[in-house]
């Protein structure tokens, strides 16, 4: 993916494409909108709930990916569905605004609207409170993890867990400030490249925010107070050391956290389900979100 702002309209089209939306039966999906941060838009919602009927059901946010620049919920609306079938949740989708039109910390505003919304409304939603974790992958996984920090830091919803997907969580990858040298990372899938082009979108000339844990939370000083943990990535994911490194440290702050790297994996590698490696990080996946549930 040749990944420049003369190129940006065209790559949205290919995310759009590369994404499985088809929805199985037994799935209803809702449009719905949570009130955006001060001065900005309201935030579109898509909710899938199983048509079974069921008094309480655990709740699932779902953050997509695409390096900031790219990628909808709408686009990510088949794997949401088939979350929601698997565990039995309620998946509630974000469509935060893109950067670079929406630069920092607007995609964080967002998310943590939609955040706040599911938990106001959880009992109309057949949602139960105690059980609502977090989860998405790539760009996602870093709004997730962000969006963990914002919350914890804010005293705002507590979660059950962050389901991190080879979550992105530092600017300096790619970079001269890089804190890690890795030979083979990053050349398949998502390249630094490709990641500068997407922070410095997300960063937007706001020097403030290269030093924001909110936005590049591999920065935050302490990761204590974090719900329980899981972090999935490739041994050749760019984002293998940052989020490695991600691990070690919220194991050191007291946070149940469990790590997978995957031998021979890339960023994007499930994109390809046949695959072995892919059928082990879909177990592995499915296992930590019901035992987040529980």
């Amino acid at each position: 993916m040749d990944l420049r702002a003369e190129t940006l309209a065209a790559n949205r089209e290919l995310m759009a494409a590369m994404v499985a939306n088809e929805i199985a039966g037994g799935v209803e999906v809702r449009h719905h909108s949570a009130r955006g941060a001060k001065g900005a838009p309201d935030v579109a919602l898509l909710v899938f709930t199983p048509t079974a009927r069921a008094a309480q059901r655990p709740g699932l946010i779902f953050i997509h990916g695409g390096g900031f620049v790219l990628g909808s919920a709408e686009g990510f609306s088949g794997p949401c569905a088939a979350l929601a079938l698997e565990h039995d949740c309620v998946v509630v989708s974000v469509d935060y605004r893109l950067a670079p039109e929406t630069p920092y910390p607007g995609p964080l505003e967002d998310c943590y609207a939609g955040l706040c919304w599911t938990f106001a409304h959880a009992q109309a939603l057949g949602i139960d409170p105690a059980r609502i974790a977090l989860t998405g992958p790539s760009a996602g996984g870093g709004l997730a993890a962000a969006l963990a920090l914002a919350a914890r830091d804010r005293a705002g919803p507590r979660l059950c867990a962050q389901i991190l997907v080879y979550p992105m969580l530092d600017w300096r990858t790619g970079t001269d400030a890089a804190p890690f040298t890795n030979p083979v990372a990053g050349r398949v899938g998502w390249t630094a490249d490709q990641n500068r082009f997407g922070w410095e979108a997300m960063i937007g000339g706001n020097e403030a925010a290269r030093r924001a844990p909110w936005c590049s939370p591999a920065l935050a000083q302490s990761l204590a107070g974090l719900p329980p943990t899981f972090i999935a990535v490739g041994m050749l994911d760019l984002f293998v050391d940052e989020d490695v490194e991600y691990a070690r440290r919220l194991i050191a702050a007291g946070v149940p956290t469990e790590l997978h790297v995957y031998p021979g994996a890339f960023h994007g590698f499930d994109f390809a389900p046949e695959a072995g490696v892919s059928s082990r990080f879909r177990r592995d996946l499915s296992s930590a979100i019901g035992r987040a549930f529980q």
